[in-house]
């Protein structure tokens, strides 16, 4: 998996610039088309989305592209279905590519039937999850998104609606539950794609697809995968595909995330994998040794009854904000956050030290007291996953910890001598769950 993010390149199609990334050494060339909204650099920012990526780059050559009027692509127009098909096939042109597998999303799936029927010999195959056949409901297609009045309707209100992320959680990413910070991305995502103007101008374009006629001209492999709950686009889209694509492969999944990545994604990513690759290897398990840092606020259910529902709400997205700020300042890597607190890991203990230090010093201003514990020892990394007794120590250190207080253990005191921090003894302490007494020391000052 990359460790740094890959830099964004651009292939010229008819004279637009078409922003591209391209990770991952896998045997199948795999393109990730999105649906209505995209901006690389943001959906970076999403672990879950970020985390799918890596994932999938671990058996492609994974390339992901912003369409033409959006995110970091040249913004104007957005042409037709066979300008957009002619930049998917200058992004193949620019990386040397001379067949790819396409995976469609929402509305990019039908831009991905569409090359595929039209340029057979550049297609090895093809993946659709949560695809659209066709957007208007009509009298002979009733599982659109919505009748040409009520289409209407909505693009009226749309431009007041743009600046606004509230539902995104509720309709695109249900099984996440409430937060506010997914909402906040999502309106950023939204806003940095494309302004309210160029939106309704997309979304008409959209509306109007209807690929049922195109259906019987596929000859590529394909797999279909379609959520039964999905909220957005009726499973009946899905089951529609699986029938009139020939020899298509369909699978129907439990849940209602719209979006990939989301939950069960590794059951998505089983089913792909073994698609395209003919083996379901399964997500690499590899033992790494990481330093784990736990965090979360003291007292936080007395807070959240002081300040109420809204108040708490706004707090704790600052605390989040602030953690996030850290966390990339010293090079860590968010890998959960559930409520109040985050599990992330660093790459040496004198950064994680440093960065939980920062952290406590960040959130005193706004009234958080947060506590803090480490610990470095070998973890298992499977997908998204992070797993092993050192993940349990971690832990276990940081609930010994007080209010503003960086406990660790005598592993990761050890492992820092010579680098200027100092620690005070804070004596053996038996760990739930783990065997033996283990020596924590709280950290007194976290040198230059």
């Amino acid at each position: 998996m990359p460790a740094e993010i890959p830099p964004v390149q651009y292939a010229k199609s008819n004279g637009v610039h078409i922003a591209y990334q391209v990770l991952g050494e896998g045997p199948v060339d795999l393109v990730y088309v999105t649906g209505a909204v995209g901006n690389l650099r943001l959906w970076w920012e999403e672990p879950g989305c970020r985390r799918f990526w890596e994932r999938l780059a671990s058996f492609s050559r994974l390339i992901i592209f912003d369409k033409r009027g959006m995110g970091l692509s040249d913004r104007g127009e957005f042409g037709t279905l066979e300008d957009r098909m002619d930049d998917m096939r200058a992004i193949l042109d620019a990386v040397g590519s001379e067949r790819a597998a396409f995976f469609g999303i929402s509305e990019g799936g039908p831009l991905s039937v569409l090359f595929a029927a039209t340029y057979p010999e550049r297609t090895h195959s093809l993946v659709l999850y949560g695809a659209e056949v066709k957007e208007e409901t009509t009298e002979d297609w009733p599982w659109g998104e919505a009748t040409r009045e009520e289409f209407e309707e909505s693009m009226e209100g749309l431009a007041a609606r743009w600046n606004d992320g509230s539902s995104f959680v509720e309709v695109f990413l249900p099984s996440v539950g409430d937060d506010p910070r997914l909402s906040d991305w999502w309106k950023r995502m939204k806003t940095e794609s494309f302004g309210p103007g160029d939106a309704m101008a997309y979304m008409r374009l959209a509306y109007e697809i209807d690929i049922r006629g195109v259906l019987p001209a596929l000859t590529a492999p394909t797999l279909v995968l379609h959520r039964v709950g999905d909220k957005v686009c009726h499973v009946e889209n899905g089951r529609y595909l699986g029938k009139h694509i020939q020899g298509a492969r369909y699978r129907e999944l439990e849940g209602a995330d719209h979006l990939p990545w989301g939950a069960g994604s590794e059951e998505i990513l089983g089913e792909m994998e073994e698609f395209l690759t003919g083996s379901r290897r399964g997500p690499d398990l590899d033992r790494v040794l990481a330093t784990v840092l736990f965090t979360d606020i003291v007292g936080s259910t007395e807070r959240a009854s002081e300040l109420g529902d809204r108040r708490w709400r706004e707090l704790l997205e600052t605390h989040h904000d602030r953690v996030r700020d850290e966390l990339r300042r010293h090079r860590g890597r968010e890998l959960d956050t559930a409520g109040d607190g985050f599990l992330a890991t660093f790459d040496g203990p004198a950064r994680g030290i440093r960065c939980a230090e920062a952290i406590v010093g960040a959130l005193a201003p706004i009234g958080l007291e947060v506590r803090a514990g480490l610990h470095t020892g070998e973890c298992e990394v499977m997908g998204d996953k992070l797993g092993g007794i050192a993940v349990h120590i971690g832990a276990r250190v940081a609930s010994q910890a007080g209010a503003g207080e960086v406990l660790v253990s005598h592993t990761v005191r050890d492992l820092v001598a010579g680098s200027g921090i100092a620690f005070e003894d804070r004596g053996a302490a038996k760990l739930k769950g783990v065997p033996g007494e283990w020596r924590l020391f709280a950290v007194s000052g976290a040198g230059s």
